[in-house]
């Protein structure tokens, strides 16, 4: 397909696009944060990335965790959650059903649903989280808010950027919050995936290596919709070349979309060349 080429899907949606590699720098930025999401998945991380840890946080209902980790050369302030990991991740992963976005600080536009078991992990830990970067504002004001996560960390992490983009609004002067998922599954329904694109735009990374299935493991059948930008590892060795930036909209015909779910595939358990869960914590 030519980049002047139209690609129609099944739900008559034209994309006038086609898949590039991505630079070097790029490739290398997806690598420095994805270090944080395979962090998120250690009980206790000292260092994470070799930056000051802030926050170690969880919770023991829900068994979610993750940091917060603050990062003075590059300004930021970056929250990485854990993805599933337990027999009570696997419950919260099974709630599908889709629900507005219920959670103090926020509000999204009406019909916007999101998935009612990611979105109960995240109230779980949300306190903690902007309770902490409250803190951290007020003493580092300069630096802008990352979120980071794997599979349903992806997911959270998704929330978490949403979230914190309203209770948190950047300065005329700062970047604003950006989110970085891997191997996420759909987190909400198109009108979610909407409000996604139009307030992050480019500053949304949504990474999908290979034939990993849960990023299609929840069917856009049951009103699932990703967002854009997904940049897709299409085949191994990981490199930028390998690496494409697909379309805007989140469901790229060019892209993973085009591959039916296997499920739990070993390209889950391993992105840009890292195996989850290998810690960067010193």
């Amino acid at each position: 397909m030519t980049s002047h080429e139209r690609t129609t899907t099944s739900e008559n949606k034209t994309y006038d696009h086609q898949p590039v590699s991505i630079s070097p720098e790029l490739f290398d930025e997806l690598t420095h944060y994805f270090k944080y999401a395979s962090s998120a998945y250690s009980p206790v991380c000292m260092r994470p990335n070799g930056n000051t840890l802030v926050l170690q946080f969880g919770n023991y209902i829900s068994d979610i965790q993750g940091f917060i980790a603050r990062d003075d050369d590059r300004k930021e302030l970056v929250v990485a959650l854990r993805g599933s990991a337990s027999i009570t991740d696997a419950l919260l992963d099974a709630n599908i059903l889709l629900v507005p976005f219920i959670t103090p600080g926020v509000n999204l536009p009406p019909k916007a649903r999101v998935h009612a078991g990611f979105l109960a992990a995240w109230d779980t830990v949300a306190v903690q989280i902007t309770a902490a970067l409250a803190v951290q504002r007020r003493l580092h004001p300069g630096h802008r808010l990352v979120t980071v996560g794997h599979s349903m960390g992806g997911s959270l992490a998704t929330l978490a950027a949403v979230s914190l983009l309203q209770i948190f609004p950047a300065s005329p002067i700062l970047d604003q919050t950006r989110t970085y998922s891997y191997g996420a599954p759909r987190t909400g329904n198109e009108v979610f995936a909407a409000y996604i694109n139009a307030e992050f735009g480019a500053r949304a990374f949504r990474v999908v290596h290979t034939n990993d299935g849960v990023p299609t493991i929840i069917p856009t059948a049951l009103g699932y919709h990703h967002h854009g930008i997904e940049y897709w590892q299409h085949v191994d060795p990981p490199s930028a070349t390998t690496t494409l930036r697909c379309a805007a909209g989140g469901e790229d015909p060019c892209c993973s979309a085009r591959i039916p779910s296997g499920g739990v595939t070993p390209a889950h358990a391993t992105y840009l060349g890292i195996t989850v869960p290998t810690p960067f914590c010193l």
